[in-house]
């Protein structure tokens, strides 16, 4: 005895009802222009907030503070690579889900950004590993050359 047609597994109709069909128009587009903006406007706000910081670490030692004085050496800041890291992982999560959604513009406009934010944060890693800390002033200071002569001849001549 066989099954009717209409009731056989594997037709095309009930394939394609089990699967949530792609977005059509101009959606998938718009979404991801839409997600790009508001990525722009969070990148833009986070930037905000990272210049805000880096100026408060870097106010002159005189400038009263409630809080604790500063470190003299504060070495190297990772907040902002971490910041960006974890904006990255975001949007590339984001960009998961919406490949998985079949939003296929969407979400490859979202791995460019993801991509982009990944870059930027190598790059910030890398620029922040490679700081070499400043010489320290000489302690010493010689006296003024009393010869008349630049400094170069009274370096030789002992004064």
């Amino acid at each position: 005895m066989t099954r009717p047609a209409s009731r056989l597994p594997g037709v095309p109709d009930e394939r394609a009802a089990s699967r949530p069909s792609a977005p059509g128009g101009c959606a998938d587009p718009l979404m991801g222009l839409v997600l790009v903006v508001a990525e722009v406007a969070a990148g833009a706000l986070l930037a905000l907030w990272l210049g805000l910081r880096g100026l408060a670490r870097s106010r002159p030692a005189d400038m009263p503070v409630d809080k604790a004085p500063a470190p003299v050496d504060p070495g190297t800041d990772w907040t902002p690579a971490i910041a960006i890291g974890v904006f990255a992982l975001v949007v590339a999560c984001l960009a998961v889900a919406l490949l998985r959604g079949r939003w296929h513009w969407a979400g490859g406009t979202q791995v460019v950004v993801a991509a982009a934010l990944g870059a930027m944060v190598l790059a910030s890693a890398v620029e922040g590993s490679s700081r070499n800390p400043p010489e320290p002033a000489p302690t010493w200071n010689s006296p003024p050359c009393r010869s008349g002569g630049d400094n170069s001849e009274c370096a030789h001549s002992g004064g």
